[in-house]
């Protein structure tokens, strides 16, 4: 017999500040329907699934046991992939191991749901609302919603660095600290940055690339659209005594001027969106001087799962990163090459690195607890943020996910280009 965990009463919802886990309306045929189709999923992946009246799947380490799936299933029902990830907000479900519940998912996304019922994605998955565009408004109220969060809520995850994106791991027993400088040392060596090269950052973060390259001797313009990363920056800036080369800017990067022997940006690239991509590119184009480079660092999706999915609106897009999307790496190649003059002269793939980076932050966001009440987050906010690590890891792990540095040029130089699946 499954013991369940004792579920904590659902007053303890704020249902003002998390509107979307107030009781969804009933839906008995699509509740039934969802059931029905997790029994499949569970059947196909190796799932399990405690039930208080029972169980499907085979046994399995990854384990689903849902406390109501009355709720559970008529959000499933109802809400697809949103309402799923809503349902473990509400702690209507829950798992010893949710990386890999999430991970047998993630290995499986191709299949998961029938063929017939993939082609009614543009009725049944939510459209992107308007106001996630990321025109200049949009993009600047799309950042403040994720990185203006709380400075001290990423200081409890991230290490000394503050760097939030992913590390690059020669061992996977060293610290995160010293794989996320090996990351930026390997981009900024990439791109040639040097004493006096002027270097264009396009995403500040919390200052870490822009310190290692005045630290260099180059000359920093970093743009960022977070206040609360902006102020940050400059304070370490200031306290490295480094404020005379780092000029750090709230500016959107379509308005940036000048020109740079250098320019660089890690992990933004998922903010522009597609319909700004030719913008993006085309911008570093106008921006690099003759004999520069620029290095892109970017989370990637295989080419097809990003054009069968890009028009859906998740629960990622819902809680965490508002207008977002990842691009693959042939999308990537493609814009450059219809947009720009730029040539890719070095691609360089580090998935397995991301999946490590990411178990380090779960580890200790979870050993914060404390620390993040106190600062006003919340259980729901809490296993939101649970469950957003643990979908990307578990995305890495999978190979469903990547990240790739990419670095172009105006010239294709073929001394130090890479095969185009080099790893």
């Amino acid at each position: 017999m499954t013991v369940m965990r004792e579920r904590p009463l659902r007053a303890a919802v704020d249902l003002e500040r998390w509107p979307g886990l107030r009781p969804p309306q009933p839906a008995p045929l699509r509740s039934a329907a969802a059931r029905r189709l997790l029994q499949a999923i569970a059947a196909r992946t190796g799932l399990r699934v405690d039930l208080p009246d029972g169980s499907f799947g085979p046994q399995s380490d990854a384990v689903m046991r849902v406390a109501d799936p009355q709720q559970f299933f008529t959000r499933l029902g109802r809400d697809g992939k949103v309402g799923f990830g809503e349902s473990y907000m509400n702690d209507e479900w829950d798992s010893p191991d949710l990386v890999a519940v999430l991970e047998r998912l993630a290995r499986n996304v191709s299949v998961l749901v029938p063929a017939p019922l993939q082609r009614l994605r543009r009725w049944y998955d939510a459209s992107f609302p308007t106001e996630e565009d990321n025109d200049r408004t949009g993009a600047k109220r799309n950042i403040a919603r994720h990185y203006d969060l709380s400075n001290d809520l990423f200081a409890a995850f991230l290490d000394e660095s503050m760097t939030y994106s992913s590390a690059l791991f020669d061992d996977l027993t060293e610290p995160l600290e010293t794989a996320q400088r090996r990351k930026i040392d390997r981009l900024l060596d990439a791109t040639c940055v040097g004493p006096g090269t002027r270097l264009l950052e396009i995403g500040s973060g919390w200052g870490e690339l822009a310190l290692r390259a005045a630290t260099r001797g180059a000359h920093v313009t970093t743009l960022t659209l977070s206040a609360e990363q902006a102020a940050f920056a400059q304070g370490r800036i200031d306290t490295a005594g480094l404020t005379d080369l780092v000029d750090i800017r709230l500016q959107d990067y379509r308005d940036v001027d000048g020109s740079y022997d250098a320019i660089v940006s890690v992990e933004m690239i998922e903010a522009v969106g597609e319909q700004w991509w030719p913008t993006y590119f085309r911008t570093l184009d106008e921006r690099l001087s003759d004999g520069g480079r620029v290095g892109v660092q970017a989370i990637l999706l295989p080419h097809d799962r990003m054009m069968a999915s890009k028009r859906s609106w998740t629960w990622i897009h819902k809680y965490i990163f508002p207008g977002g999307l990842i691009p693959s790496a042939e999308a990537i190649e493609e814009t450059v090459s219809g947009h720009t003059s730029l040539h890719l002269v070095d691609r360089h793939h580090f998935g397995a690195s991301y999946a490590e980076t990411l178990h380090r932050w779960w580890d200790r966001f979870a050993s914060h607890t404390a620390d993040l009440e106190r600062l006003g987050f919340d259980r729901t906010f809490r296993r939101m943020w649970h469950f957003y690590l643990a979908y990307c890891e578990a995305g890495f792990r999978a190979g469903y996910l990547d990240v790739a540095q990419f670095v172009f040029s105006r010239t294709a130089d073929m001394r130090t280009a890479s095969p185009a699946g080099a790893r």
